[in-house]
């Protein structure tokens, strides 16, 4: 184990070490002689020298020694190697804790965040296994054997093996991976605005946004014209009209909201747009950029199946939510005896212990000693 300061400059502080030593000598003489009468017509013989001497020692050096450790508390001691070299089980969701084997004298912990104890509820959210893998073989030191349990079947799995610093036990038992649903997003709350001549494009919206929900559940869209308000709930704006965009639309853009434009809409003053949408021949069919806090995407054909003939095709619904909403990632699944960790990893230091909360008790326990010692009664005048 070795101890290093993480701020060496802090033991300037012992200088005031001095402080107790003066202390002490200013009051040590406290104590002054008194004259006889009868001794007055004695000789007088020339007086020893005073020797440099200390009244309560031990009070002294209990004061030099707080002193010293507030100085080396200021310092921020830290200890390395100061850690267990005990075996670690982790235990994939899916695993039956009855399987993990008893009497090992390991710590057996779940193989979720925060690796809580075993004896605790098991995750119930689909957790990143590889990247918790990682973050196990990065925190643990090396000289620490390490045993995954996992079940046949793993889920949250990342596209390749994971390479990790060491070499551990992966063993797979008999479990199901009972990950949890992922919550269906609901579809964005869209409204329509539109001018009296693009009236036509409405119904092909419709059936696009009628297929985002289930049948027993009626679309939320709101359709009206351009001088209609926008509901401050709206997270989807579409603007079928040409011309220019009126202010409380580009308000409500750069304040997060997001907008989907008419092919002769105006653009806004935004960045660079980028193609967001292509057809089978390589034609951009739908462009977009950032409008300060919001996104503003465009049409580059009128909404018609003449112009635009992907409104026709059955995966138009889907594209369209695509284009709206950020997509989800499926969880990755992986058979676990294929998926075992490969060793070549970069390896880590074990993270330093910081050693001031114990130096702080220590102090306060030495402190309630000193004052014990200053203030107890039938002790001599001392400082």
């Amino acid at each position: 184990m070795n101890f290093a300061l993480l701020l060496p400059a802090a033991l300037a502080a012992l200088a005031a070490l001095i402080l107790p030593l003066l202390i002490h000598l200013a009051r040590r003489s406290e104590q002054r002689p008194t004259d006889f009468a009868a001794l007055r017509w004695l000789r007088q013989k020339p007086r020893p020298r005073h020797r440099i001497r200390f009244d309560e020692r031990l009070l002294l050096l209990l004061r030099l020694l707080l002193l010293a450790l507030l100085a080396l508390w200021l310092a921020r001691p830290v200890s390395y190697g100061a850690v267990s070299h005990q075996p670690w089980i982790v235990v994939a969701p899916g695993v039956d804790p009855r399987a993990v084997p008893a009497g090992e004298g390991a710590r057996v912990r779940w193989l979720a965040p925060g690796f809580p104890a075993i004896d605790t509820a098991p995750p119930s959210q689909l957790v990143a296994l590889a990247s918790l893998l990682r973050e196990i073989d990065a925190t643990l030191p090396a000289q620490v054997p390490l045993r995954v349990l996992v079940p046949a079947q793993l889920s949250g799995a990342d596209g390749q093996r994971p390479v990790l610093s060491r070499a551990l036990q992966w063993q797979v038992v008999a479990g199901t991976t009972d990950a949890a649903p992922v919550a269906a997003v609901a579809p964005p709350k869209l409204a329509i605005r539109y001018a009296a001549e693009r009236a036509a494009s409405l119904p092909y919206l419709r059936a696009a946004v009628s297929a985002w929900s289930p049948q027993s559940v009626s679309a939320d869209i709101g359709v009206a014209g351009t001088a209609a308000p926008t509901d401050p709930k709206t997270q989807v704006l579409v603007w079928l009209a040409p011309g220019a965009l009126p202010t409380a639309v580009l308000d409500w853009i750069g304040a997060g909201g997001t907008a989907v434009l008419d092919a002769d809409a105006q653009w806004p003053q935004t960045a660079a747009r980028a193609p967001l949408w292509r057809d089978a021949d390589g034609a951009v069919l739908v462009e977009g950029s950032s409008y300060r806090n919001g996104r503003v995407l465009r049409f580059t054909r009128a909404l018609a199946p003449q112009t635009m003939p992907e409104l026709l095709e059955p995966q138009f619904p889907r594209r369209l939510r695509e284009l709206l909403s950020a997509p989800i990632a499926a969880p990755g699944r992986a058979i676990a005896s294929d998926y075992a960790p490969r060793t070549g990893g970069p390896s880590f230091d074990a993270p330093a212990r910081d050693l001031k909360p114990w130096l702080a008790l220590l102090i306060a326990a030495l402190f309630a000693l000193e004052r014990w010692l200053a203030t107890r009664p039938r002790r001599g005048v001392t400082p």
